[in-house]
C-alpha cells in the first residue's frame, strides 16, 4: 500500500506516461489500444468512476471485459467541463482508497472516450444507436427520474419532458435520447440495450424503465411497447462512499506523485447487487464481487433506508451545528446517539436481514464507515436535494411505523430538523447556500413554519399524504416547536432523554 505525501515529484496524468508513475501506484496491465465499447455511462461524476467504471476496470486488469470499455457522455452543460478534464488525460482517473490505516492509489482505464456534450444530444444519440453498445448506464441522482416526489408515479408535465415529447429527434435529456437511440435501432432492425440505473433508488430498474417508457408513450406509443417488451432494465443497488473532488483531494494525488485534474477519493468498501436481467449480455461483474440475485429488493431496502436513511439523519442537524463533514457528525456524541436510536428504534424493525447480515450488524457497519476521519465527506452534500432525499430515504420508514402502530419520534424529528435547515440560517448565525433545486420555495415555507409547522407539511410535492398523518404530524409540529425554542441539541437530548 502506497502513502501520499512522500513523492516530491508529479507525472502528469496521460496514456503515454503510465510507465513513469511512482512505485506502489496500481495502474492498468492491459492494452488499452485493444478495448472497444459496450457501455454509455451517462452522468459521469466521481461515484461512477469509483464503482461501476472500477468494476469492469478489475475485470480488464483480469485480460476479461475488453469488449466492454465505456464511453462517457452528459447532458448538462456543465458535464462539458469534466470532458475537457478527462480527455485531457486519455480518460484515466486516479482513485484513492481513504483506510483509515493507510492511503492507497490506483489508476484506471475501462473508461475509452467522452462524447461531445451537445443541446440536442446528438452524439450521444447515435452512439447509442450502435449496436456494439449493449449497456446504457446513468448516474443522474435520486431526483433526475422525473418522478412526482409524492407519489412515485412520472411527471409528464414536467417542462423537460414536454419538450423532448414534442421534439423526440432533437431532445434535452439523457432519458429523451435513448428514447431516439432505440427507435434508430428498432427501425434499423437491430436489437435493444439494457438500461441500468446505478443511482439509489429503491427499484431504480423500475424506475428508469418507467420514465423511458411514459417518456416514449407521449410521443410515439409504438416504440413505447417496443422498448417495453424488448429492452431490460435491472434492479439493483450500489454502494461506495465516495466525496465530491476538490483542492484538497488533488492535491492528494500530487502527494503520491501523480497530475490528476479530476481524481475520485473513496471508502475502504464497495457493494453491487443486482439482477441478472441484460438483454444484450453483461461483463462476467461476479468475478470481481458483484452480487446477483432474484431479490436485490431486501439489500435496496437495508441499505437505502439505514445507510442513507442514516446519512439524513445526522447530516441535516450537523449542517445547522456548522459540522463539516459525516465523520465530524459521528464524533459529536448526540448526533451519534440520534442515529443509532432513531436506527435501531424506527428504521431496523421494518427492514428484513440479507444473507450474512442482519440489520443491526449492518446499523455496526455504516457507524464504522461514516466515522472513517479519512473520508472528507461533506455534509452539504450529503444534505443536498433534501426535496427528493427526504421522502426517497426516511418517508417509507415512516409510513412503515405507522402501519405497525410505532410511533415514529425521531423520524419526525430528523424531517422537523430538515425543515429547521431550510431556514437558511446555521445556530451560529451563518448562511446556509441553496442545497436544493427548490430552495428558494423551501426557505419560504420554513418561515412561515416557525409559527405555523402545519404550514411545512402542506409541501404536497414533498410529503403528498403523509403531512396529515396526525400520528406523524403531531409529532413532527412538536419537535420543529422545540427545535426553534431550544436549538438542536437541547432538542436531540430530550429525544435522548438525556
Amino acid at each position: 500500500m502506497a502513502d501520499g505525501g512522500s513523492n516530491p515529484g508529479r507525472v502528469p496524468l496521460r496514456a503515454d506516461a503510465l510507465g513513469q508513475l511512482p512505485e506502489g501506484v496500481v495502474r492498468p496491465v492491459y492494452d488499452r489500444g485493444k478495448l472497444t465499447p459496450g457501455i454509455v455511462h451517462i452522468g459521469l461524476g466521481n461515484f461512477h468512476r469509483a464503482h461501476q467504471a472500477w468494476y469492469i476496470h478489475r475485470l480488464m486488469q483480469q485480460g476479461k471485459a475488453m469488449d466492454w470499455a465505456i464511453i462517457g457522455a452528459g447532458v448538462r452543460p456543465a458535464d462539458a467541463a469534466q470532458r475537457d478534464r478527462l480527455l485531457a488525460q486519455d480518460c484515466l482517473t486516479t482513485l484513492i482508497e481513504l483506510d483509515p490505516t493507510g492511503k492507497s492509489a490506483e489508476v484506471t482505464g475501462a473508461m475509452i472516450d467522452f462524447l461531445p456534450v451537445e443541446p440536442d444530444n446528438a452524439a450521444l444519440i447515435a452512439q447509442m444507436a450502435d449496436t456494439a453498445i449493449r449497456i446504457v448506464s446513468l448516474t443522474v441522482t435520486e431526483g433526475g427520474y422525473y418522478r412526482d416526489p409524492a407519489t412515485g408515479g412520472f411527471d409528464a408535465t414536467h417542462p423537460d419532458m414536454l419538450h423532448d415529447a414534442a421534439h423526440p429527434d432533437t431532445p434535452r435529456t439523457a432519458f429523451g435520447a435513448m428514447i431516439a437511440a432505440l427507435r434508430k435501432r428498432r427501425d434499423a432492425g437491430q436489437g435493444p440495450f439494457t438500461g441500468q440505473s446505478c443511482d439509489n433508488l429503491q427499484g431504480n430498474g423500475d424506475v428508469l424503465r418507467q420514465t423511458v417508457v411514459s417518456l416514449a408513450r407521449l410521443s410515439d406509443p409504438e416504440l413505447a411497447a417496443w422498448i417495453d417488451s424488448e429492452c431490460t432494465f435491472p434492479n439493483a443497488m450500489v454502494d461506495c462512499i465516495v466525496p465530491a473532488t476538490g483542492p484538497s483531494e488533488i492535491a492528494l494525488a500530487r502527494g503520491f506523485g501523480i497530475g490528476d485534474a479530476a481524481p475520485v477519493t473513496h471508502e475502504n468498501f464497495r457493494q453491487w447487487v443486482m439482477e441478472d436481467d441484460f438483454c444484450a449480455g453483461r461483463p462476467p461483474w461476479e468475478d470481481v464481487g458483484v452480487t446477483f440475485t432474484d431479490d436485490v429488493h431486501a439489500f435496496e431496502t437495508m441499505k437505502i433506508r439505514i445507510l442513507n436513511g442514516g446519512h439524513q439523519v445526522i447530516a441535516v442537524p450537523a449542517e445547522i451545528l456548522g459540522l463539516a463533514t459525516i465523520a465530524d457528525a459521528m464524533a459529536h456524541p448526540l448526533i451519534r446517539a440520534f442515529l443509532r436510536k432513531v436506527v435501531t428504534d424506527e428504521i431496523a424493525p421494518h427492514v428484513a436481514p440479507v444473507p450474512g447480515k442482519t440489520p443491526q450488524a449492518y446499523l455496526d457497519l455504516i457507524d464504522r464507515r461514516f466515522s472513517n476521519p479519512e473520508i472528507r465527506d461533506t455534509t452539504r452534500r450529503v444534505a443536498f436535494d433534501g426535496s427528493s432525499r427526504q421522502p426517497g430515504f426516511l418517508f417509507p420508514s415512516i409510513r412503515a411505523c405507522l402501519a405497525s402502530g410505532i410511533a415514529p419520534s425521531g423520524l419526525a424529528l430528523a424531517s422537523a430538523l430538515w425543515a429547521r435547515y431550510c431556514l437558511g440560517i446555521r445556530e451560529d448565525g451563518s448562511t446556509v447556500e441553496p442545497n436544493d433545486p427548490n430552495w428558494d420555495m423551501l426557505r419560504q415555507t420554513a418561515r412561515q413554519a416557525r409559527d405555523n409547522p402545519v404550514a411545512w407539511l402542506a409541501l404536497q410535492s414533498v410529503y403528498g399524504d403523509l403531512g396529515s398523518e396526525p400520528a406523524f404530524a403531531d409529532l413532527f409540529a412538536d419537535w420543529l416547536r422545540a427545535l426553534h425554542a431550544d436549538g438542536v441539541e437541547a432538542t436531540l437530548k430530550r429525544y435522548l432523554g438525556q
